[in-house]
C-alpha cells in the first residue's frame, strides 16, 4: 500500500547568508501517505531548479512565498502517478508539478498537469516545454517583442531560458543574435549548437566593450538574465526604441548589501527605451501556443536543447548550488528515478 512507502525530501536548514551552502539543506526520510480523496500520489522521476529559489531562501516577501524552515522545498518535478483517488487522474499518467526536491508527492489531483511522454521525453516539461521555454518565448512575443530585421542579445544565454532564446530570436525574424556566457567552452556552444550570430565570454573582459564590437549599430531586444554589468552594456548599446525584458538578475541574487543600480539608466530616457519586467506566471495563456509550435520546432529538429544532469535526490542541493554558479549548460535537472 502507498501508506507503507518512505521517500526522502530536501528541507531547508537555514537561510543563507549571502552565497548558499550545502549546510542549508538537509535529506530526510519520510513516510509516505496515502492520497485523499481527490488526491494522486505521484513517484516523481525529475525535479528542475531554477534561480529563482535563491530568493525563496530568503525570508522576505516577494512574488512567491519564502520557503520554510524545516520544511520541503517546493518546485517543478515531472513523475507517474503510482496511486490515484481521482477519475481525471489516473494510475500510470505523467504529470507535471510543484511538489519537487521530494521522491514522492501528494497532492490534489487539479494541482497536476497531464502531459504526452510519448510525444517527447518527460523532462522535455520542466525545460523547453515547460515554464522556462514559455519565459524566453513569453519575454520576446510579449515583454520586448521581435521585429523582423532586429538586432538581439540575450544574457546568461547558454542557461535554460537563454539558449532557447536566441534560437526562438532568430524564428522571430531577428537579423542578428547575441549572447554572453562565462567560458570558451560556453561561447563555442553558442555559436556551433545554439545557432548565435556571435558570443561575448564576460569572463574574458569587459561585456560593454565585447557588445560594442559584437553590435556596432546597436541592438533592438535585450533578454536579461543577469542584470548588473550586463544590464548596463545593454542599456549602451540601445538603439532608440529599444526594448528591454528584464528576466532575471542573477549577478546579485547572493548580494548581502543592496546593489547600486546601472550608471547609465537615464539612458531609457534619452533613447525612449522599454524596461519591462516579466513573471512567467503572467503569461500562461500563452502556454497552449507555445507548447505547439515548441512541440514542431523539437521534432523537427529546429529547436536545440542542451541539459546538465545530476543523480539521485541527495545530489539537489549541490546541483541548485552549481546552477547558481553556471555550471550548468541547458537546464540543469536531477533524476531522481527511472
Amino acid at each position: 500500500m502507498a501508506g507503507e512507502r518512505t521517500g526522502r525530501e530536501v528541507r531547508l536548514a537555514a537561510r543563507p547568508k549571502g552565497e548558499p551552502t550545502l549546510a542549508d539543506f538537509e535529506v530526510a526520510e519520510v513516510a509516505v501517505p496515502e492520497p485523499g480523496e481527490g488526491q494522486v500520489l505521484v513517484r516523481n522521476t525529475w525535479m528542475s531548479v531554477d534561480p529563482y529559489m535563491r530568493g525563496r531562501m530568503d525570508d522576505v516577501e516577494s512574488y512567491i512565498p519564502p520557503f520554510k524552515l524545516g520544511e520541503p522545498m517546493t518546485g517543478s518535478a515531472v513523475g507517474e502517478v503510482v496511486a490515484s483517488r481521482s477519475d481525471s487522474v489516473p494510475v500510470g499518467a505523467t504529470v507535471t508539478h510543484f511538489l519537487g526536491w521530494r521522491e514522492y508527492a501528494v497532492l490534489d489531483a487539479d494541482s497536476a498537469t497531464v502531459v504526452d511522454a510519448e510525444a517527447a521525453p518527460a523532462r522535455a516539461y520542466l525545460g523547453p516545454l515547460g515554464s522556462t521555454g514559455l519565459t524566453a518565448y513569453a519575454s520576446l512575443v510579449e515583454v520586448a517583442p521581435v521585429r523582423e530585421g532586429d538586432v538581439v542579445f540575450v544574457s546568461a544565454a547558454a542557461g535554460a531560458v537563454g539558449s532557447v532564446a536566441g534560437q526562438i530570436a532568430r524564428k522571430l525574424g531577428a537579423s542578428r543574435v547575441i549572447g554572453s556566457a562565462g567560458g570558451r567552452r560556453k561561447t563555442a556552444m553558442l555559436l556551433d549548437d545554439f545557432g548565435f550570430d556571435a558570443a561575448i565570454d564576460y569572463k574574458a573582459g569587459p561585456v560593454a566593450d565585447q557588445l560594442a564590437e559584437a553590435a556596432p549599430d546597436g541592438i533592438d531586444v535585450y533578454l536579461d538574465n543577469v542584470g548588473g554589468d550586463h544590464l548596463e552594456a545593454a542599456l549602451g548599446a540601445a538603439r532608440t526604441g529599444a526594448r528591454f525584458a528584464l528576466v532575471g538578475a542573477i549577478s546579485v541574487y547572493n548580494a548581502t548589501e543592496p546593489v547600486p543600480g546601472p550608471s547609465n539608466l537615464f539612458l531609457a530616457v534619452k533613447r525612449e527605451l522599454t524596461l519591462r519586467g516579466m513573471l512567467v506566471q503572467s503569461y500562461l495563456h500563452l502556454f497552449p501556443e507555445y507548447v505547439r509550435r515548441a512541440g514542431e520546432w523539437l521534432a523537427d529538429g529546429g529547436l536545440r536543447t542542451e541539459e546538465t544532469v545530476r543523480e539521485g535526490i541527495e545530489a539537489a542541493p549541490e546541483a541548485f548550488l552549481g546552477m547558481l554558479r553556471g555550471e550548468n549548460v541547458g537546464k540543469m535537472l536531477v533524476r531522481l528515478a527511472d
